[in-house]
């Protein structure tokens, strides 16, 4: 990428992509990578413990089976998640914004699918003439399997960018003005 390719975001951007990038982004990938596990948690509840779906709630959606039914938290997700993964984009430059940008894209389908799921939650129709709210994939895939596909490849080139975003050379921190992967100063001694 070149430095005519990059533009630097001005204020509360160029200050989250920049001094607060670390933060932000490791706060980001807390959230996605503990969503991630909630899917998978289901996943094992069914297959691993002969849960049937119903039953398999993940974690969170034992206590709180609300949590699971609830068309509008999943879309909300979803949005927020193309929102940061576009807010947080700024902060990468190189190999590791091409692996941010794939997860970005990845994600931008992800909320098609939640919004026509919420659509019909909000209106009543539903695709196909399916008895529940079901997204295009889901006419091929159950939902379950479905969504933990999904979140798996949105989290793991979110993975491999974070991996090499901590990696980023001199020259990408600098189109960046990321510290993420800037070398640590020797303290001095006394």
């Amino acid at each position: 990428m070149s430095t005519s390719e990059f533009v630097r975001p001005a204020g509360f951007l160029g200050t989250l992509n920049g001094k607060y990038h670390n933060r932000a982004l490791a706060a980001f990938m807390v959230i996605v990578v503990a969503h991630w596990a909630e899917h998978i948690v289901q996943a094992v509840q069914i297959y691993g413990f002969g849960w049937p779906t119903s039953r398999a709630r993940g974690v969170l959606g034992m206590p709180f089976p609300w949590l699971i039914s609830q068309e509008w938290l999943h879309y909300g997700y979803a949005l927020v998640m193309l929102v940061f993964l576009w807010v947080l984009r700024h902060g990468f430059a190189g190999r590791s914004r091409q692996w941010w940008n794939l997860a970005l894209g990845i994600q931008f389908w992800h909320h098609i699918e939640h919004l026509l799921l919420f659509i019909q939650a909000q209106s009543g129709w539903r695709l196909a003439g399916a008895k529940v709210p079901t997204s295009i994939i889901q006419l091929l895939v159950p939902r379950v399997e479905l969504h933990l596909f999904y979140n798996t490849i949105v989290t793991i080139p979110m993975i491999v960018a974070v991996v090499l975003h901590r990696r980023a050379s001199a020259a990408e921190r600098e189109l960046t003005g990321c510290s993420c992967g800037a070398p640590k100063q020797p303290a001095l001694a006394a």
